[in-house]
């Protein structure tokens, strides 16, 4: 029988999908970078007092006792950046959820990530995401260096599905 073997993933292969109004265009596969993928499982702490006697010679009652719960689950914000292009899909996105929108620009995305051999390894997706800010990088005269297009977003899940 063959042995099963694990490629550790590198993090330069990416591909970003998500689908936004307006755009026959996906915001894809054009960011450089993209941080904050992290889901944090909550813990609620509860306290009890029990009769139990303690202290010295058990003559004081009421021992505390506290017992950690999981609690809510919960998805940090994704920052998404590139280089900025005259594509006005990421700001027209903002804009409509600035204009009080944002329920009905909530988009679900995949974060795709592949093997050196280009097959799909692993598939993120996060679910509920609307832009919560938008951000260009400082301007500099005598720069060569390109201008970087930074947008966060609330995200309400985010999964592994592969």
């Amino acid at each position: 029988m063959a042995e099963k073997t694990y490629e550790v993933l590198s993090n330069a292969r990416f591909y970003l999908e998500i689908h936004v109004d307006g755009s026959d265009d996906r915001i894809d596969g054009y960011f450089m970078e993209c941080q904050g993928f992290k889901r944090t499982q909550e813990v609620a702490e509860i306290c009890e007092v029990t009769p139990q006697k303690w202290g010295k010679n058990g003559t004081s009652k009421g021992r505390v006792v506290r017992t950690k719960l999981p609690g809510n689950v919960k998805s940090e914000n994704i920052i998404l950046r590139r280089g900025l292009t005259i594509s006005k899909v990421i700001w027209d996105w903002f804009a409509e959820v600035e204009a009080g929108k944002w329920s009905e620009q909530r988009r679900d995305g995949d974060i795709t990530i592949y093997t050196q051999g280009a097959e799909e390894a692993a598939r993120f997706r996060f679910q509920g995401a609307w832009p919560t800010s938008y951000k260009l990088s400082d301007f500099k005269a005598g720069s060569g260096e390109f201008e970087i297009e930074e947008l966060e977003l609330a995200v309400d899940e985010f999964i592994r599905v592969k």
